[in-house]
């Protein structure tokens, strides 16, 4: 299943080494192959020769990863100071179709497990100021082979660096609990059970309005909702919107005239309030993240 839905380069890197750390240790000599190599792998058996051919590809294959995750490091790291909400919870229980809802991004949705394998980031639709990035991770499984959760580590990481989970789980399951357990769980192996996080009831439409009053008795706190409902759709946007709007400060910045060209990143990167000008440039009441604002006058200073 994993192979399958893997598409691109990293989700295919990850899932080969999950695959070989699993074959590996459960190779077996065939009566047939006892007789010693000759050549370069003289004095090996066949089973010690395809072990080595294993370790050596497993070696190849964990480079080419590390190698994708600092690129994926650099793009994280120039996010670090942007608004960041990461879907989470068990597959197929509807992340990818809030990701479309929310974002209008054409992310793949099926009603099957493990669609998504690679992250997805797209910015909060109708975008914000300054805009909120949403990511669709991989779905979670009860009893993940501890290979699968290292080889998806730096895709979980969209989590761990995220300012605000949401656990999605789908209301309509009979096993909804245990699944939100087994998201739960992961998330603290990774120490992503610090990020601040919301519970999410998906698939609500499916649900008896008996069953929704246990849910809400049960869950105070969660947001019940279908993905398919425009109007539940835009409370989120406005739950999410106003989560970020707790930590934000007003600050104003003064951008001298030699120096319009960063106009663009000052509108990206924070909410303009107001404009005045005087003798030294353009002086902007602004409203955005307090370490976003410090990084904006450093970059305003230094240029």
């Amino acid at each position: 299943i994993f192979h399958r839905h893997a598409h691109s380069r990293e989700a295919k890197l990850q899932v080969e080494i999950a695959r070989l750390k699993y074959v590996s240790p459960r190779l077996r000599e065939s009566p047939a192959s006892g007789a010693r190599q000759q050549g370069s792998g003289a004095g090996e058996s066949d089973l010690e020769l395809d072990r080595r051919k294993i370790r050596d590809r497993l070696a190849e294959l964990k480079q080419q990863l590390e190698e994708i995750q600092r690129d994926n490091e650099q793009r994280r790291y120039a996010r670090r100071d942007q608004l960041r909400v990461a879907l989470v919870g068990y597959t197929n229980a509807g992340k990818s179709s809030l990701m479309r809802a929310l974002t209008g991004s054409e992310v793949l949705v099926a009603d099957k497990l493990f669609a998504t394998l690679d992250t997805t980031v797209r910015a909060l639709q109708p975008e914000t100021k300054p805009r909120v990035l949403v990511s669709d991770t991989v779905g979670f499984i009860k009893k993940l082979p501890h290979d699968l959760v290292a080889s998806f580590r730096s895709t979980l990481a969209e989590a761990l660096e995220a300012s605000l989970l949401l656990f999605v789980v789908d209301a309509s399951d009979p096993t909804y609990e245990s699944q939100l357990e087994v998201s739960r769980n992961v998330l603290r192996e990774i120490g992503a059970e610090v990020v601040p996080s919301r519970l999410l009831l998906n698939k609500i439409d499916r649900v008896s309005e008996a069953d929704r009053a246990a849910l809400r008795a049960k869950h105070p706190d969660a947001i019940l909702l279908s993905a398919k409902s425009p109007e539940d759709v835009a409370a989120l946007r406005e739950t999410i919107i106003a989560f970020f709007e707790a930590t934000m400060v007003e600050d104003q910045l003064v951008l001298p005239y030699a120096k319009q060209g960063l106009l663009g990143e000052v509108y990206e990167n924070v909410r303009v309030l107001s404009e005045n000008h005087d003798t030294t440039g353009r002086i902007m009441k602004v409203r955005g993240l307090p370490g976003a604002i410090a990084r904006l006058r450093r970059t305003l200073a230094a240029a």
